[in-house]
């Protein structure tokens, strides 16, 4: 076992916290959860498999897991950001394990974990979705949270990074409806990012928000969508995941992609404020 606290933020995820937290069992020494007035046996369940749980409103990610980190007071040396519908796999927590014990006292401050996307059933291995990678693991005091309203990542104070090479899994999929009614989330926090990245200066931001707002926001819109549906699913392969690949691609496309600049659209034509987003529901 690892000197490690596990934080899972939680609303409504009784299919699947008992998997997540079973997951991490064997490396956490502590798993602490943080639910957003769950309807159904999210609470329960946890509380149940020896999770803390704690309550608490949401507003947004970033702003919910500053919360987490903050009421849990972690002692650990070391925290591992998961969401309820990602999974260690027996090998990659062996491998967190002991990448977690070897670093003990080394000046490694987080570690990058790797992820396959299941959707529809199917194991997305192309796409430009595999590996998907982001820093979950990171010693505490030495990290914290970039307070956006997605895409947020965990940014490191110091020490340097290294990379899993075990798969984990994330469940990206519950649903269509699901999965449709989730990207119409996901894609007004993205305009509302938009908005508020246009008043700060893109150069201190990360790579990635860099070639957003300075490559592929100054495209057509129409056209972006269609680019990013074209260099995904050929490009990258996404056809050689089949028919889940295939809608995979295009719903990412054609209708996240293209309804975010469509609300961007609506909120300059008409100038209404974008409201909170309160949790997924």
């Amino acid at each position: 076992m690892a000197n490690l606290t596990a934080i899972i933020l939680t609303r409504n995820e009784e299919k699947y916290i008992s998997d997540c937290i079973k997951s991490v069992s064997s490396v956490a020494k502590r798993i602490v959860v943080v639910d957003s007035f769950s309807e159904d046996k999210t609470v329960e369940i946890a509380e149940g498999l020896g999770a803390e749980v704690y309550r608490h409103e949401f507003f947004n990610y970033a702003k919910q897991y500053m919360y987490a980190v903050e009421i849990a007071d972690v002692k650990t040396t070391w925290i591992l950001r998961i969401d309820a519908d990602e999974r260690l796999t027996k090998e990659s927590a062996e491998e967190l394990e002991e990448l977690c014990n070897q670093n003990e006292t080394t000046d490694v401050s987080g570690i990058i974990l790797r992820f396959y996307n299941v959707f529809l059933g199917r194991n997305l291995k192309h796409g430009g979705v595999y590996p998907w990678r982001k820093l979950s693991v990171y010693k505490a005091g030495k990290g914290t949270i970039e307070d956006r309203n997605m895409d947020e990542h965990i940014i490191l104070s110091s020490g340097s990074v290294i990379k899993a090479k075990k798969d984990c899994e994330h469940q990206a999929f519950k649903s269509l409806t699901f999965f449709v009614n989730k990207f119409n989330w996901y894609s007004t926090r993205e305009a509302m990012d938009y908005f508020e990245q246009l008043k700060v200066d893109s150069r201190n931001a990360d790579i990635k928000t860099r070639i957003k707002m300075n490559i592929y926001y100054k495209l057509p819109m129409g056209l972006r969508s269609w680019i990013f549906y074209v260099y995904r699913y050929y490009f990258r392969g996404g056809f050689l995941d089949g028919r889940e690949g295939k809608i995979y691609a295009f719903l990412h496309a054609y209708w996240y992609r293209f309804l975010i600049d469509a609300k961007i659209y609506e909120h300059e034509k008409l100038g209404d404020e974008f409201g909170p987003t309160g949790a997924l529901k």
